[in-house]
């Protein structure tokens, strides 16, 4: 018999919340803070930040700068710094429907996580800037539970956080291939691809999934029985 869906994790940047741009603005400083230009990319700039999208920022400059941590952390400062200021200038808002979907899931019972790449200090400043403290059970950085997207830690951690019983009470929605790849990592019984963000329904729909919709706004449809 099929389990009832108890929590919903949800990334951030690009599935509920739009920064127009902001994140690979924020990334082209981090690029050029470190003095790494295109040539020293497998990938053209926009492109590489669009594939890693999802994942920990932290990890991803340190792949890119081969293993240095030192000069992946001064990025990652320069990354948080140009992303800060960016929400102080107001130029993060919830996708659309966002908000109602957050009710509509825990006036069904579910417990709502938030998930991201961002460090904590960046996340918290994305949900005063939104007025969404009150709107979600729980939000998640990398650092609070080991290791970033692909791999499936936040996931598990929010469920030990929110003590859910078994990990087919879970679905998982973003709008990234890693945000797939991690929900499927983590055992969830719904992996859920959303068109609103980084990556095409061509580029979702070779990762891992369950489902594909348009945007976060049609979730309650299919999670609510």
């Amino acid at each position: 018999m099929t389990q009832p869906i108890r929590m919903v994790a949800l990334d951030m940047a690009g599935t509920t919340v739009a920064d127009g741009g902001a994140v690979e603005e924020a990334f082209q400083r981090a690029l050029d803070a470190v003095g790494l230009t295109a040539g020293g990319l497998t990938d053209d700039p926009q492109t590489y930040i669009r594939r890693t999208m999802g994942q920990s920022k932290i990890t991803v400059f340190t792949e890119l700068l081969q293993g240095d941590r030192h000069l992946a952390e001064h990025a990652n400062v320069a990354f948080e710094s140009a992303f800060d200021q960016a929400v102080d200038r107001g130029e993060v808002s919830a996708v659309p429907g966002a908000e109602a979907t957050f009710d509509a899931l825990r006036d069904a019972g579910m417990r709502v996580c938030l998930t991201t790449g961002f460090s904590p200090g960046t996340r918290e400043r994305i949900l005063a800037a939104l007025d969404w403290q009150g709107k979600v059970d729980l939000a998640l950085s990398p650092a609070d539970a080991g290791r970033g997207r692909p791999w499936p830690d936040m996931i598990l951690t929010a469920l030990l956080r929110l003590r859910i019983d078994d990990v087919a009470q879970i679905a998982v929605v973003g709008d990234t291939t890693s945000d797939l790849l991690a929900g499927t990592r983590s055992g969830a019984s719904m992996v859920i691809g959303v068109l609103t963000g980084a990556h095409s329904r061509e580029e979702l729909a070779r990762a891992p999934h369950t489902h594909l919709i348009d945007s976060v706004a049609d979730l309650p449809a299919l999670l609510i029985r």
